[in-house]
């Protein structure tokens, strides 16, 4: 973006996502004529110019907070995705950023990767691990959540080595794989119950921060598992016979939160994610606590 004149003295611009000003005047000091000053000056601050560039910066942080949550949803969900889909938000840079270096997966074991761009055509190219270019001509392709991955440690390597970074959080998310042998009617995890916060609103604020929702006496989160709802519960101590709060057990119940689904009975996504929320609310207890009563 260029610049914009804000009156007779300064120019305007956006630069790394902030509204920046430069002196524009014939009589401005000698090797400071097209240097960025490090705050807006005063005079120039309610100007036309700049508030609607401020306004423009905002926009555009939502836009790209809003590409990067809908990548999000794709990948946790495993969700299909039509190729011709990813070609026409390809060119926008706020797209771009969330879907470049995403591995994809199309229909065959050789249709893996990593998405390196999208052509008007709906053609994709992926690099695999092989570090070859790969075209792939498909209606739709799958960004796997990591637990899917049978690759993942392979594909981290090879990230780190090819000095890629995910716009999106997918190969280093954090997951947990559901453990063998699983005594048959378990519905409940306890590793991370009783993790102790100075309030239950401290508790909430810190579940809602994470982008979890609050239902009763719970923080919930619902997940899409193999085309599956699922609901992961963590239950939350009572904020009216409490002072302080405590997390509770982590159980899975259908899309509307009812019932109790047998551990037996949860999918590796649900599992992952379920274990992810647990695990977050109880790293952010009260410090000094030992996360139980």
């Amino acid at each position: 973006m260029g610049w914009l004149a804000a009156g007779e003295a300064y120019e305007v611009a956006l630069v790394d996502g902030r509204v920046v000003a430069r002196q524009a005047t014939p009589d401005a000091p000698a090797g400071q004529e097209h240097t960025p000053r490090k705050t807006l000056p005063a005079e120039i601050r309610d100007r036309p110019e700049v508030v609607e560039l401020q306004r423009f910066a905002q926009w555009l942080d939502r836009h790209a907070a809003e590409c990067a949550a809908q990548v999000t949803t794709w990948m946790v969900s495993s969700l299909p995705v039509p190729a011709g889909l990813l070609a026409r938000v390809w060119p926008d840079e706020a797209w771009r950023t969330a879907l470049r270096d995403i591995v994809v997966v199309g229909d065959g074991p050789d249709e893996t990767g990593f998405l390196r761009d999208a052509r008007d055509t709906g053609e994709l190219s992926v690099v695999n691990l092989d570090g070859e270019t790969v075209r792939l001509n498909l209606p739709t392709v799958t960004m796997p959540h990591p637990v899917l991955l049978p690759d993942l440690e392979e594909l981290r390597v090879f990230a780190a080595e090819s000095g890629m970074v995910q716009g999106v959080e997918q190969l280093h998310r954090a997951t947990w794989r559901k453990p063998e042998g699983i005594a048959p009617g378990t519905t409940r995890v306890t590793e991370f119950a009783e993790a102790e916060y100075r309030s239950w609103f401290h508790l909430t604020a810190r579940a809602t921060s994470l982008g979890y929702k609050i239902a009763g006496s719970a923080v919930v989160d619902r997940i899409r598992d193999a085309g599956r709802i699922v609901t992961a519960s963590v239950g939350m101590s009572d904020p009216y016979s409490e002072e302080k709060a405590w997390t509770g057990h982590l159980t899975w119940g259908d899309a509307d939160g009812q019932g109790t689904l047998p551990l037996t009975e949860v999918g590796p996504v649900a599992w992952s994610e379920g274990m992810r929320m647990a695990a977050a609310l109880h790293a952010g207890r009260s410090e000094g606590t030992e996360g139980s009563r």
